[in-house]
């Protein structure tokens, strides 16, 4: 079985984008709000699964399973074009996701939520 990387996501949602050239909106700044949309409907479909079959039958039921995975994955697509309609690379993903990453392994998330709770500000 294959682990896919971010570029390969990538080509292959450019790739299934010009098969549609023409027929499928373009991949441009003025369309990245419909893939966000689209992508959160995506993310209802998902959500959906679990309101009506529960966590239990994605863990344990393989056709609800199928489904619940195939609906995470129309959001990594939309996702995906999104990213592709702002002009974000691969690569440029990769660096601000390692980043930021490195960020979060660094912060304090429970003293940070208890000054939340205290003071009403956000940390970042």
């Amino acid at each position: 079985m294959s682990d896919l990387k971010m570029s390969e996501i990538m080509s292959m949602q450019r790739e299934l984008q010009e098969k549609y050239k023409g027929k499928w909106m373009p991949l441009t700044p003025d369309n990245g709000r419909s893939s966000l949309l689209w992508l959160i409907e995506e993310m209802g479909e998902a959500i959906a699964i679990i309101k009506k079959r529960g966590e239990k039958a994605i863990m344990n039921d393989s056709e609800v399973r199928k489904a619940f995975v195939e609906e995470m994955v129309d959001v990594i697509m939309y996702y995906t074009d999104a990213l592709a309609c702002y002009g974000i690379t691969s690569e440029e993903f990769s660096e601000v996701f390692m980043k930021k990453h490195s960020k979060n392994m660094g912060r304090d998330f429970v003293a940070e939520h208890k000054e939340f709770l205290q003071t009403g500000k956000l940390i970042k």
